[in-house]
């Protein structure tokens, strides 16, 4: 219980979220971009799972996505919502843009006050942001669905998403769930 008073007062004091949104639940995942490698860590930072030959945006990777650029964004981010239907096989779909993405867009006159708005009161509200600003959206982890998994293997083919195969993607399921949070680098 003092850990999570602590936590929870560290996150308002410094204006982020260092707490899992899913209750009991403190697993995370970390992207690495240039390795291509996805690794579950528990909530004492044990290595869970180890995931490599990830694919990522065929634009490569970068601080801020934009709409239509196929660049997978680096940041701090949580699983909001979660397609088990999905054409890619299950789509684990991001609170992506963050807040500091949010505020880097508006800063640079990217955003209007409007859409800044919006976007921070969804994230206050542990939502998925709106996905039609200039900053783009539907950036999440998936599988592969019918793609053929020979191209998983020679290149980044994504819009922006980090891809695994279909059965990596069913194995990681086991991890994932809304509030899971996902560190993009």
């Amino acid at each position: 219980m003092r850990f999570c008073l602590n936590a929870l007062l560290a996150a308002v004091l410094l204006g982020i979220s260092t707490i899992s949104w899913a209750a009991g639940r403190a697993d995370w995942v970390l992207v690495d971009t240039q390795a291509l490698t996805l690794t579950v860590f528990s909530a004492e930072n044990h290595v869970l799972a180890r995931f490599h030959n990830i694919a990522i945006g065929s634009g490569g990777v970068a601080d801020t996505h934009r709409q239509g650029d196929e660049t997978t964004p680096r940041g701090i981010f949580h699983v909001t919502w979660v397609d088990r239907h999905s054409r890619f096989n299950t789509f684990y779909g991001l609170d992506y843009p963050s807040a500091r993405i949010a505020r880097h867009a508006y800063d640079a006159g990217t955003l209007s006050q409007a859409q800044f708005d919006a976007i921070m009161q969804a994230l206050r509200h542990h939502r998925t942001p709106p996905q039609d600003t200039p900053l783009g959206g539907q950036i999440g982890i998936h599988g592969l669905g019918g793609g053929n998994p020979d191209v998983q293997q020679a290149v980044n083919w994504t819009n922006g998403c980090v891809a695994l195969t279909n059965r990596d993607i069913r194995r990681l399921a086991q991890w994932m769930q809304v509030g899971t949070r996902v560190i993009i680098r």
